[in-house]
């Protein structure tokens, strides 16, 4: 079985990786965040670094609604 060429490579990496993209911009904006922080969810390691600070980080959009987190 031969390996995949890059062009194969990059297909399959945007395949898996756009769909999820409205969703993400759905939680950024939620949470009062700007749409800049998708680029960070594309990037491979950044996105683990960017999904810490974001689920350590404060929300306004919650906080501003009294609930306690």
């Amino acid at each position: 079985m031969d390996s995949l060429s890059p062009i194969h490579w990059l297909v399959l990496l945007l395949g898996l990786a756009v769909p999820p993209l409205p969703a993400v911009l759905r939680i950024l904006s939620r949470t009062g965040l700007p749409g800049w922080w998708t680029v960070l969810y594309l990037t491979p390691v950044i996105s683990w670094i960017a999904l810490w600070v974001f689920a350590y980080a404060r929300w306004p959009r919650v906080e501003g609604e009294g609930s306690a987190a």
